[in-house]
Protein backbone atom coordinates (compact mmCIF):
# COMPACT_ATOMS: atom_id res chain seq x y z
CA UNK A 1 0.00 0.00 0.00
CA UNK A 2 1.48 3.59 -0.72
CA UNK A 3 1.95 5.89 1.45
CA UNK A 4 -0.68 8.02 3.15
CA UNK A 5 1.03 11.26 1.07
CA UNK A 6 0.66 9.64 -2.20
CA UNK A 7 -3.30 8.85 -1.58
CA UNK A 8 -3.76 12.17 -1.04
CA UNK A 9 -2.21 13.44 -3.78
CA UNK A 10 -3.80 10.85 -6.12
CA UNK A 11 -7.33 12.20 -4.79
CA UNK A 12 -6.47 15.47 -5.05
CA UNK A 13 -5.16 15.49 -8.74
CA UNK A 14 -8.77 15.37 -10.25
CA UNK A 15 -9.66 18.21 -8.59
CA UNK A 16 -6.73 20.26 -10.02
CA UNK A 17 -6.91 19.10 -13.43
CA UNK A 18 -10.72 19.97 -13.01
CA UNK A 19 -9.46 23.46 -12.36
CA UNK A 20 -7.35 23.46 -15.26
CA UNK A 21 -4.29 23.85 -12.90
CA UNK A 22 -1.60 21.16 -12.86
CA UNK A 23 0.08 19.08 -9.69
CA UNK A 24 4.12 19.55 -9.79
CA UNK A 25 5.97 17.64 -8.04
CA UNK A 26 8.20 19.63 -4.85
CA UNK A 27 11.52 19.34 -7.15
CA UNK A 28 9.66 21.05 -10.46
CA UNK A 29 8.19 24.29 -8.54
CA UNK A 30 8.39 27.64 -9.59
CA UNK A 31 7.89 30.74 -8.12
CA UNK A 32 4.23 31.67 -8.21
CA UNK A 33 3.18 27.68 -7.39
CA UNK A 34 1.28 27.36 -4.84
CA UNK A 35 2.47 24.93 -2.33
CA UNK A 36 0.11 21.28 -1.29
CA UNK A 37 0.96 21.17 2.42
CA UNK A 38 0.64 17.41 3.99
CA UNK A 39 1.05 16.70 7.68
CA UNK A 40 2.86 19.43 8.43
CA UNK A 41 5.17 19.79 5.04
CA UNK A 42 4.91 20.53 1.44
CA UNK A 43 4.31 17.36 -0.80
CA UNK A 44 3.93 18.66 -4.12
CA UNK A 45 2.48 22.14 -5.49
CA UNK A 46 -0.20 23.77 -7.50
CA UNK A 47 0.13 25.61 -10.77
CA UNK A 48 -2.44 27.44 -12.54
CA UNK A 49 -3.60 27.10 -15.25
CA UNK A 50 -2.24 29.23 -18.31
CA UNK A 51 -4.99 31.49 -19.63
CA UNK A 52 -4.25 30.30 -23.05
CA UNK A 53 -7.33 27.60 -23.91
CA UNK A 54 -9.12 28.94 -20.76
CA UNK A 55 -12.41 29.55 -23.12
CA UNK A 56 -11.87 26.06 -24.22
CA UNK A 57 -11.61 24.79 -20.28
CA UNK A 58 -14.80 26.58 -19.33
CA UNK A 59 -16.99 25.52 -22.11
CA UNK A 60 -15.84 21.92 -21.50
CA UNK A 61 -16.72 22.16 -17.79
CA UNK A 62 -19.81 23.83 -18.24
CA UNK A 63 -20.82 20.95 -20.90
CA UNK A 64 -20.08 18.23 -18.42
CA UNK A 65 -21.65 19.93 -16.15
CA UNK A 66 -24.91 19.96 -17.65
CA UNK A 67 -24.50 17.11 -19.93
CA UNK A 68 -24.82 17.92 -23.42
CA UNK A 69 -22.55 19.38 -25.84
CA UNK A 70 -23.32 23.05 -26.52
CA UNK A 71 -25.01 22.84 -29.76
CA UNK A 72 -27.26 20.24 -28.57
CA UNK A 73 -28.49 21.76 -25.50
CA UNK A 74 -32.37 22.98 -25.25
CA UNK A 75 -32.54 27.10 -24.96
CA UNK A 76 -32.93 26.74 -21.32
CA UNK A 77 -29.91 24.54 -21.29
CA UNK A 78 -28.19 27.48 -23.03
CA UNK A 79 -29.55 29.92 -21.02
CA UNK A 80 -28.01 28.12 -17.54
CA UNK A 81 -24.75 27.69 -19.94
CA UNK A 82 -24.47 31.34 -20.38
CA UNK A 83 -24.97 32.00 -16.79
CA UNK A 84 -22.27 29.53 -15.46
CA UNK A 85 -19.85 30.88 -18.42
CA UNK A 86 -20.65 34.64 -17.01
CA UNK A 87 -20.53 33.93 -13.22
CA UNK A 88 -16.92 32.41 -14.34
CA UNK A 89 -15.80 35.35 -16.45
CA UNK A 90 -15.59 33.52 -19.51
CA UNK A 91 -16.81 36.70 -21.33
CA UNK A 92 -14.35 38.93 -20.14
CA UNK A 93 -11.96 36.98 -22.74
CA UNK A 94 -11.58 38.16 -25.75
CA UNK A 95 -13.42 36.88 -28.94
CA UNK A 96 -15.73 34.89 -26.02
CA UNK A 97 -18.87 36.04 -27.61
CA UNK A 98 -18.51 34.96 -30.93
CA UNK A 99 -17.07 31.54 -30.08
CA UNK A 100 -19.52 30.65 -27.84
CA UNK A 101 -22.35 31.56 -30.18
CA UNK A 102 -20.39 29.59 -32.98
CA UNK A 103 -20.19 26.50 -30.53
CA UNK A 104 -23.94 26.91 -29.42
CA UNK A 105 -25.04 27.37 -32.93
CA UNK A 106 -26.86 30.52 -32.10
CA UNK A 107 -26.08 34.11 -33.19
CA UNK A 108 -24.85 36.84 -31.34
CA UNK A 109 -27.98 38.51 -31.21
CA UNK A 110 -29.27 35.99 -29.25
CA UNK A 111 -26.11 35.47 -26.83
CA UNK A 112 -26.11 39.01 -26.08
CA UNK A 113 -29.90 38.43 -25.15
CA UNK A 114 -29.20 35.26 -23.22
CA UNK A 115 -26.72 37.92 -21.24
CA UNK A 116 -29.36 40.71 -21.13
CA UNK A 117 -31.49 38.56 -18.93
CA UNK A 118 -29.00 37.26 -16.75
CA UNK A 119 -27.35 40.74 -15.59
CA UNK A 120 -29.85 43.06 -14.40
CA UNK A 121 -29.76 46.86 -15.93
CA UNK A 122 -27.88 46.24 -19.13
CA UNK A 123 -30.73 46.59 -21.17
Amino acid sequence: MSDPGEQFLRALRPVIEELGATLIPERSARPGDFPVDWQGSTVAYVRNAELHGALGRLLAAVEREIGDPLADMSRDEKQTAVRRLDEQGAFLLRGAVDDVAHRMGVSKVTLYTYLNAIRPGTD
